[in-house]
């Protein structure tokens, strides 16, 4: 099953995941990460293909996808 990760610490929620995203399973969260930006989540992990456009996007390459 296709799975997407981030490292919620190193994200600075520049959205560009969110924007490239097919399925539109990411979005920005409410919390507060260490570098003090509101970093990104998925809703719905099932939903995800695994097409990578969202890591290849991350400047910070703060996104893994597992296929």
């Amino acid at each position: 099953m296709p799975k997407v990760e981030f490292d919620e610490d190193r994200c600075k929620g520049c959205e560009l995941c969110v924007a490239v995203c097919p399925v539109k399973i990411i979005h920005i969260t409410e919390r507060i990460n260490r570098q003090g930006y509101r970093p990104v989540d998925v809703t719905d992990q099932e939903k995800c293909t695994a097409c990578t456009l969202c890591a290849r996007v991350c400047p910070d390459t703060v996104i893994e996808v597992y296929k």
